[in-house]
This record gives structure tokens, C-alpha cells and sequence, in this order.
């Protein structure tokens, strides 16, 4: 799973992609290991169930802090957003490509309106960033439009012609998109089309569009929200954009709160409305800690870890899923509930024992819910925070 970051110049990408990736915690044994230049780890937050042991878990990756679990995603910073960037403008060809890895993006928009549309600083705040939001979708829906509309016309007369089936045919070409053919029969029952030889550019634009929402939905990351004319911007895109989930937020803050963590200046637990002071500390840095006591005070989150949070849980849905055993927690190496997976939902006990190790899967008996004791089949759907021990044979 990827989450991709988009955002143009100067709208704080950079700045929220640095906050997200920045561990308070030395973490050992850095996961993934094969991560691009323009990639990093950000972590989701869930109520770690140690706390429910009464013991204290030791994360192979990811941290635990407070009994608050940090469990790593994958995170990209997408390169090259231009006007016309699916004509191959700018870095269009890049910023596209990456894109294809994205499961669901976070596009960071100065909701100050304070730069342009090419990252320049404007006089009075006279940019309105809901240009950003028509932009970015236009964009995307065009690069899906122009892939669909490559091969349409020889696709059509072969489906007319020798009887081929129009998901089969159109999803060979969308596949790379990350659209799955129950997907794609989705939306074409949701548009109700003419037959396909009535189709004009017009449908296939809708059909390119609500593809786009469904293979990389997205969440708004209002940041600067203190900056003066924020909130009155953030207000007109929940009215334009009602479909879309927005978050107010401040990566700048963030970043600040997460390496003062890091320096254990703070102690602070992201997505949190507090932080406590560790040290004595000069002049410069009291007046900082004070501005971010009442930047928390006042919003209650910098917004950066719900905004993590709700791509992955809310977004794409996917559950926390511990592997333990009802009498004994601890691997062989004596770590508490090391390891933590994201899974879909909906994942089966049978999915979740091939996420460990493909072995597990081959030779799956049972498996048993670590909380009830209770035995559970290879069908059985698991839940968000589920413990659950994989029973194999030899």
C-alpha cells in the first residue's frame, strides 16, 4: 500500500512529508528497505492492545508510545504537479508514473490562498486554493480519459464485432491503474451507459472520472490553517466539495512539535492536543513552545497523523491485525506483539495467515481469536484490533 502526496510548490508538501516521516523514536530495524528516494515511512496511530495484556509491546517496526501504536505505511511524495501534466508538461510524465503506485492520495492545498497557482507568494491572500482541488482532478481525470480513449475505437468493434466482453476488454488496459474488474462492473452499473458504439468522448470523460474517485480516492489536507483567511477558505471547499473529506492542518507545527520530540525537548505523542516539557529551555524556544501550546489548544491536532490516519482507516478501509497466541504473546526471540499488519477489509483469517508467510496459508487448520479464546474457520472475516493465533499443521 502507497500513499501518494500532491501538492503544488510552496503549498507545505514538503514540509508535511517530513513531519509524516520523522519517527520521535530511534526505530532499529528500518522496514522496507528497498524505499525510492522520494518515498519514506509515515505511521498510523490505533490503541495498541498490549494495554489490554497488561504488558508492553517491543514493535519489530513501528513504535509504540503510550500504548499508542505507530504501524508504518509507505508514503510517496509525488513529483512534477503542472497544468497539463498529463500532456507530459513539466515532470507530467513522472508525476503520472508515480502516481500509478498510489493507492490513495493526500493533496496538500495552502488553504491561505498565499501563493498562486505556480507556488508564487500573492498580495492579501487573493489566490483562491480551490483552483488547486479543480485543477489536480481535472488533471487526473484527463490522464485516465486519454488511456481509455487510446484504444477505444478498435476496442468497441471488437467487443461489437466478435462478442468480447466490455469489463475483460477495458480492464487490460486500466489494470496498471490499480482498477480491478469488480471496480470497473461497479461504476459502469453506477453511470447506466448507452451501448458502448453510442459512446461519446462525453461518457467515456464520466467513465474516466468516476474511475479516478474509485481506484485513488483522496483527502484534502487543508494546511496553514492559521494563517490568516484559512478558515473562511476552508469553509467555501466543505461547500463546493461535500464529497470529499478535508482536514485542517499545520505541517509546519508538526514538524516543530516532532523534532523537539526527537531532540526530548517534549514528550509528545502525534495526533495528540498536549505535549509536556522535558528540559529548561532559552528565550527563542519557549516563545515557540508557547505558539504551538495554542495552535494545539485551539484545533486540538496539528491534523498531520489524523490526516494519516483517515487515508488508511477511513479511505481505503484497512484493519490493524496483531498475530499472537493465547498463551504466550511473545515470539521466539521474547518481544511482546512485534508485529502489526494492515490488511483490507474484509481479509479472511486464510488472507491473514498468507500476509504472514505464504507456509502458514499451506498449511492452515484453524485459527483462534487470542481476546474470546474462540475458535474461528479460514473464512472468517477479521476486524479492526483483532489478536489472532494461526493453527498449522506439519
Amino acid at each position: 500500500m502507497f500513499i501518494g502526496l500532491v501538492g503544488k510548490p510552496s503549498s507545505g508538501k514538503s514540509t508535511f512529508f517530513k513531519a509524516a516521516t520523522l519517527a520521535e523514536v530511534d526505530i532499529a530495524n528500518y522496514p522496507f528497505v528497498t524505499i525510492k528516494p522520494n518515498s519514506g515511512i509515515g505511521y498510523v496511530k490505533i490503541d495498541c492492545i498490549d494495554k489490554e495484556f497488561n504488558t508492553q509491546c517491543n514493535p519489530r517496526e513501528g513504535f509504540c508510545l503510550d500504548h499508542k501504536r505507530f504501524v508504518p505505511v509507505k508514503l510517496l511524495d509525488v513529483a512534477g504537479l503542472v497544468p497539463e501534466a498529463h500532456k507530459g508538461k513539466g515532470k507530467g510524465n513522472q508525476f503520472l508514473s508515480d502516481l500509478n503506485q498510489a493507492d490513495a492520495l493526500i493533496h496538500i492545498v495552502d488553504i491561505s490562498g498565499s501563493v498562486n497557482e505556480k507556488g508564487e507568494p500573492v498580495e492579501e491572500l487573493s489566490y483562491d486554493p480551490l483552483n488547486d482541488i479543480d485543477f489536480l482532478e481535472t488533471e487526473l481525470d484527463m490522464w485516465y480519459f486519454q488511456i481509455i480513449k487510446k484504444h477505444w475505437e478498435t476496442s468497441a468493434k471488437k467487443i461489437q464485432q466478435s462478442g468480447m466482453d466490455l469489463v475483460k476488454t477495458l480492464i487490460g488496459q486500466l489494470s496498471g491503474l490499480r482498477i480491478t474488474e469488480e471496480m470497473l462492473e461497479e461504476v459502469l452499473k453506477e453511470l447506466n451507459l448507452p451501448p458502448i458504439m453510442e459512446w461519446t468522448d462525453e461518457d467515456l470523460k464520466k467513465l474516466s472520472s468516476k474511475l479516478r474517485k474509485r481506484s485513488k480516492p483522496m483527502i484534502i489536507a487543508c494546511n496553514k490553517i492559521d494563517v490568516q483567511g484559512a478558515e473562511e477558505n476552508y469553509k467555501k471547499l466543505l461547500e463546493k466539495y461535500p464529497h470529499l473529506i478535508a482536514v485542517k492542518c499545520s505541517s509546519e507545527v508538526e514538524l516543530a512539535l516532532r523534532e523537539a520530540a526527537k531532540k526530548q525537548i517534549i514528550k509528545y505523542i502525534p495526533g495528540e492536543s498536549i505535549f509536556e516539557v522535558l528540559k529548561e529551555v532559552d528565550e527563542k524556544q519557549k516563545k515557540g513552545l508557547a505558539f504551538m501550546k495554542r495552535f494545539l489548544e485551539q484545533y486540538k491536532s496539528t491534523g498531520v497523523q489524523e490526516i494519516l490516519n483517515k487515508a488508511v482507516f477511513d479511505i481505503l478501509e484497512y484493519i490493524a491485525v496483531f498475530p499472537g497466541g493465547v498463551n504466550n504473546l511473545e515470539d521466539k526471540d521474547g518481544n511482546v506483539m512485534p508485529d502489526c499488519f494492515l490488511l483490507p477489509k474484509d481479509s479472511t483469517a486464510l488472507q491473514f495467515a498468507e500476509t504472514i508467510h505464504t507456509d502458514l496459508a499451506k498449511k492452515f487448520i484453524r485459527a483462534i481469536d487470542v481476546k474470546t479464546k474462540k475458535t474461528i474457520g479460514k473464512e472468517h472475516k477479521l476486524k479492526h484490533r483483532d489478536i489472532i493465533e494461526i493453527i498449522t499443521g506439519k
